[in-house]
């Protein structure tokens, strides 16, 4: 059998000792697929007594992760620390520059650097692999540089965050407002104390514009994503696009158009029968559109350390076997500079209203729409107690400039009580 290949590991929180456990517990199932053993040599975390449930006495220790991607008896150097810059950002150009592989879990530094970070692996010979960056253990970032390589692709969606869909699936099924599942989520620890980064949308906008340059053959493009997260949605909203046969969902979208890259992240009503609109928890799910595969769907865990452990076992295995590409599918000196769109691509819309309840309510909403040239497709009324009516709309397909102007001029209609609200309905 061939030589070892000889990892070193920085980082040993969930997803570093997660690598250590698959490499202990399938080191010969390992081996005959990767066609050679693959051992670790060193590590390197922020404590070396902390209890990790699992034994590292037999490696060698680093303090400083940066030496320790410098190792002359490394091959590859599995990052998997987190943060856009500091440590994991010096480390990972130290491996490079010495012409180590490199294995990441780590989105925020490659929505930042990623540019960069593939031009100095490819100066040097050395691979960049991050499977484990976007959607966890699903294998997605293989499917657009391998197995979908052949195909232009036109689309790219994603449920791309767990901790957003718990919380959404949590308040549809039980009724709960957003803040008592977030508190609930945070218990479980599917969200962090802090829990910003993932409800305001910014974490999955980082791995959808992975995807986005992936995708498209262009530069990572994180500042290009429209970005908003769930914290406005209610739980009248879920309730009444339910009702109306929708789900909402925080959704991914990037897209080529004629004018442009439309990388978006936003809260949307999907098709409660549809594959995001059946999709539970804390799972992820990918859709990609080509022109001659047509559409496929890829669905699985989000994170967690099994999960995302087999994303990097997954890349290391490749680089085992000699497989060395691009970081982002070709060249990143070919990658062309982001353009993006100007705005949104058309789409019908949910509007929810609360009317005065009297004679021409509605007919001053439908001029109101009308002179924005946005039509309705249909319309429900509620029953109420009060003297305000609930009024749903769905929009048909319209330019989101011209849907902002329709509620811009609803809102200052004295016959409107409250805000209206208008979520996208995305087309799936």
């Amino acid at each position: 059998m061939s030589e070892p290949l000889r990892i070193a590991i920085a980082g040993l929180g969930t997803v570093g000792a997660g690598v250590i456990k698959m490499i202990r517990t399938h080191g010969d199932m390992l081996a005959a697929r990767a066609g050679r053993p693959i051992e670790i040599t060193a590590i390197s975390a922020r404590s070396r007594s902390k209890d990790r449930g699992v034994d590292i006495s037999g490696y060698d220790w680093e303090d400083d992760p940066v030496v320790l991607a410098r190792r002359s008896d490394i091959d590859v150097f599995v990052e998997v620390m987190g943060g856009e810059d500091g440590p994991a950002k010096a480390s990972i150009e130290a491996a490079l520059a010495a012409g180590h592989h490199v294995v990441t879990a780590n989105k925020a530094l490659l929505a930042s650097h990623g540019q960069a970070m593939a031009e100095l692996a490819e100066s040097n010979g050395a691979a960049l692999r991050f499977e484990a960056a976007v959607a966890g253990g699903i294998p997605v970032v293989k499917a657009l540089t391998e197995g979908l390589a052949g195909n232009r692709i036109s689309r790219v969606m994603g449920v791309l965050n767990g901790t957003c869909n718990y919380i959404l699936t949590q308040m549809e099924e039980t009724g709960a407002a957003y803040g008592e599942v977030l508190r609930d989520a945070q218990n479980l620890g599917y969200a962090e104390a802090d829990p910003s980064f993932d409800v305001g949308g910014a974490d999955a906008a980082q791995k959808l514009a992975l995807l986005s340059a992936t995708a498209f053959g262009c530069q990572v493009d994180y500042g290009a994503v429209k970005t908003e997260g769930i914290e406005r949605v209610s739980l009248t909203d879920i309730e009444h696009a339910a009702d109306m046969g929708y789900k909402i969902k925080l959704l991914g979208v990037a897209q080529a158009t004629n004018g442009g890259i439309e990388q978006r992240m936003q809260p949307c009503l999907v098709p409660a029968n549809s594959p995001f609109g059946q999709l539970p928890g804390v799972t992820n799910m990918v859709v990609i559109e080509g022109d001659f595969i047509g559409r496929t769907v890829y669905q699985g865990p989000g994170a967690g350390e099994g999960a995302t452990a087999s994303a990097v076992m997954g890349d290391v295995i490749d680089i085992a076997r000699g497989l060395v590409i691009p970081a982002f599918g070709q060249p990143a000196t070919s990658l062309s500079a982001s353009k993006p769109a100007v705005d949104q691509s058309d789409s019908a819309y949910y509007v929810r209203l609360q009317l005065a309840d009297k004679p021409g309510a509605l007919a001053k909403v439908a001029e109101a729409l009308g002179s924005a040239d946005v039509s309705i497709d249909r319309m429900r009324q509620y029953g109420h107690t009060e003297p305000t009516a609930p009024v749903l709309i769905v929009t048909h397909r319209s330019p989101p400039d011209r849907v902002r102007q329709a509620i811009s001029r609803i809102e200052t209609l004295d016959v409107c009580a409250d805000v209206p609200v208008a979520i996208r309905i995305e087309d799936i």
